[in-house]
């Protein structure tokens, strides 16, 4: 048994084509910026074993047909629920569903594993130093480059997300970094720069947790053209 926040059918924009979303419940990170705060609490949301949330999924087996589209595992952090994970991973697999995870790179260790059976791996990269990262989570940035070594052993695809924070990570210095950073990851396909917005913040008044970017505005769409021209030149 598995347990998951949410599932969204008909996604566009968590991998190629047609998707299916499934949040999963749970993550350590609490990242500053993070709109799904009601994803933190692995106590919440929902049971669901692998074979009855596979049985959601292939429902959209003729979607994912048409679009090249599949299957993303998010949350929340997937990979803290690893058995359950690698459940659901086969399970699609063996039904000829593309997967994808949508991480931090943030779990229990078994990432070889997950990875067998991934297709794509959509990777968010808070920061690229130690003292950033333990900024924006509270935690260091080693788990992170475990991951990435694992990462670098298998075939998956690869899309980096990083979001852009005034003040925080919105300089081109940073970006140097984080591109310098990202060289060395085998099978990149795509790099995405996320503008930070506080559309998420209603929901910390709602869950009374403290929001620690509170007063900082949405950034600049001409700044992250900018930033994106930088780290996706050649």
């Amino acid at each position: 048994m598995g347990r998951i926040h949410s599932i969204e059918t008909m996604g566009l924009v968590d991998g190629p084509g047609i998707r299916t979303v499934v949040f999963f419940q749970g993550c350590h990170l609490n990242c500053v910026y993070c709109h799904n705060p009601d994803t933190w609490n692995v106590k919440e949301g929902y049971d669901i074993s692998s074979k009855d949330l596979v049985n959601k999924i292939i429902r959209y087996k003729p979607y994912y047909r048409k679009s090249n589209g599949g299957v993303t595992l998010s949350g929340g952090e997937c990979l803290l629920q690893e058995d359950f994970l690698i459940e659901v991973l086969k399970k699609c697999k063996k039904e000829g569903i593309h997967t994808a995870i949508d991480t931090s790179g943030y779990g229990k260790g078994n990432y070889d594993e997950i990875l067998k059976y991934t297709d794509l791996v959509i990777l968010d990269i808070k920061h690229v130093d130690d003292d950033g990262y333990r900024e924006i989570t509270s935690y260091g940035i080693e788990e992170l480059e475990r991951f990435i070594k694992s990462l670098n052993k298998n075939s998956c695809s690869v899309w980096i997300r990083h979001v852009v924070i005034p003040g925080i990570t919105d300089n081109e210095e940073h970006i140097l970094k984080l591109k310098e950073k990202i060289s060395n990851i085998k099978n990149l396909e795509k790099i995405e720069l996320l503008p930070y917005h506080s559309m998420g913040e209603y929901k910390y008044e709602q869950l009374k947790i403290p929001y620690k970017l509170k007063g900082i505005k949405d950034i600049d769409d001409e700044l992250i053209i900018k930033l994106d021209k930088i780290i996706n030149k050649k």
